[in-house]
């Protein structure tokens, strides 16, 4: 079965792109799975415009509620950068398992990812914020 690309703005994958590179060129041993998986994501994604993006896509900085599928519980999730993220505020870094699987995805839209005993499987019900489509001066 082929992939469908995700949906991204032009400079998401534009700073993802430039993470990528430094990674390459700083760290070329560590977090190798990771940056596999953002290259494999860089590559399939269909570029548009920030006012462009549709309002049910998560981008870099969206606020993200999921519902999981194996244990019925939901969770609030916002999608940040490396230097950004922290778990304890539920900052997800775009380069955990997570991140890379939240990048992209559209709300209904069930996203899996590999667990040490398994798999998790969530549900993106929701997006209660996505800076490409707030209403300017809007604090959340």
């Amino acid at each position: 079965m082929k992939e469908q690309p995700i949906v991204m703005t032009w400079p998401d994958h534009s700073r993802l792109t430039r993470l990528l590179e430094e990674h390459r060129i700083n760290n070329p041993r560590a977090d190798r799975q990771a940056f596999e998986k953002l290259d494999h994501e860089l590559a399939r994604a269909q570029l548009v415009a920030k006012q462009d993006i549709p309002a049910d896509v998560v981008t870099m900085n969206s606020l993200v509620k999921v519902f999981d599928l194996e244990l019925g519980d939901e969770y609030s999730f916002t999608l940040s950068w490396p230097h950004e993220a922290n778990v304890s505020e539920n900052r997800i870094n775009v380069l955990a398992p997570l991140g890379m699987a939240l990048l992209g995805s559209r709300v209904g839209q069930e996203i899996e990812w590999p667990l040490p005993d398994g798999n998790c499987r969530l549900r993106v019900d929701e997006i209660l914020f996505q800076p490409e489509n707030s209403i300017p001066g809007m604090v959340c």
